[in-house]
């Protein structure tokens, strides 16, 4: 009995865990990815963390916002010609106002980017403030939903790149562990809201290369 009651509380677990891709499947995904039709949302790459933001927010000070890293850097470049080489192809790129989001986008896409006030920061340094239901966050998260939700041009797909605390308002608590370049893939529909369908960390997209 024990041993029963023990199979079936892993398979709720199971059931439970977000979605993920791992290399073995990511092969039908990008094939699918090169129709257009998603959204893919980019948490910001890896950071500097002996710089701290300073609030309110001077987006145009970059001594008063946590910079991408070096390797930050370089991983977005990497993840960007990986896409490409891929063949996946961005149409809109969305970003947060602080610069770390804006310089992953540009560094991923290759292309201009246009920040957007809901993919900044919602937590604005504070974890506790991750998915309130109440007050700016719930708005927060539902324009972060409403922009994964709205139709794309045929045949691309968008990228969004934002933070932590914006995917958790958008998505829910479970999705407060997101990494540093890990990805959202969501599938977009004209009958309703998109679909989420993969979680990918930026390895990953780079090992499908052969690189």
């Amino acid at each position: 009995m024990n041993k029963f009651a023990s199979i079936i509380s892993c398979l709720v677990i199971f059931l439970l865990m977000p979605p993920q891709v791992y290399a073995a499947d990511l092969n039908g995904l990008v094939t699918s990815l090169k129709g257009g039709g998603y959204v893919i949302v980019f948490r910001h790459g890896a950071t500097d963390d002996s710089q701290k933001d300073i609030y309110p927010f001077k987006f145009y000070d970059m001594s008063a916002q946590r910079q991408l890293s070096e390797k930050g850097r370089t991983l977005a470049r990497d993840l960007g010609a990986a896409l490409a080489k891929l063949g996946i192809p961005i149409g809109e790129v969305y970003t947060s106002q602080l610069n770390r989001a804006v310089e992953t986008g540009k560094l991923l896409s290759g292309k201009d980017v246009s920040p957007v006030d809901a993919l900044t920061d919602s937590g604005a340094g504070s974890a506790s403030a991750m998915a309130n239901p109440d007050g700016k966050n719930a708005k927060i998260g539902r324009a972060v939903r409403d922009l994964v939700n709205a139709p794309l041009k045929a045949g691309v797909n968008n990228v969004v790149v934002t933070h932590k605390t914006n995917v958790a308002d958008a998505f829910g608590k479970e999705f407060g562990d997101i990494r540093e370049g890990e990805a959202l893939v969501y599938k977009t529909s004209s009958s309703g809201p998109a679909v989420l369908v993969a979680r990918v960390q930026p390895g990953d997209w780079i090992a499908q290369t052969g690189s």
